[in-house]
């Protein structure tokens, strides 16, 4: 059964910084390429964050480029979301996802497997 398993989300101000973790298992994680996206309230599910299998490729949306850094350890089956300079629009539910192909990873549709979430949330 693969689980995906996220964590590092709180409150923080604007302007802080947090590192999300999502911790993979019952899937051959370096076969499967990483990302992130959030949810937030009355929004739909949007693009954050892609990373290639073996952490060689990433891309960004516009709105966290600069910001954001996704990263990934194949040896602990891990893949983060460094997060700074946060501000009040970044609250959300964050979500990680694995897919296997990787064309296409802005596109929630493109992923095989979800994790059930981290609330982040940017106090003003």
């Amino acid at each position: 059964q693969v689980q995906l398993v996220e964590s590092g989300g709180g409150l923080v101000q604007a302007g802080d910084s947090l590192r999300l973790s999502c911790a993979a298992s019952g899937l051959t994680f370096r076969s499967y390429n990483m990302g992130w996206f959030r949810q937030a309230p009355g929004k739909e599910r949007g693009f954050v964050a892609a990373i290639g299998w073996n952490g060689g490729t990433s891309y960004y949306a516009d709105s966290v480029r600069d910001r954001f850094t996704i990263s990934r350890d194949n040896a602990k089956n891990t893949v983060y979301l460094q997060m700074n300079s946060l501000n009040v629009e970044d609250t959300a539910v964050y979500y990680c996802a694995a897919a296997r192909d990787w064309a296409f990873l802005n596109s929630a549709v493109k992923y095989d497997y979800w994790g059930q979430g981290t609330q982040v949330t940017v106090s003003s």
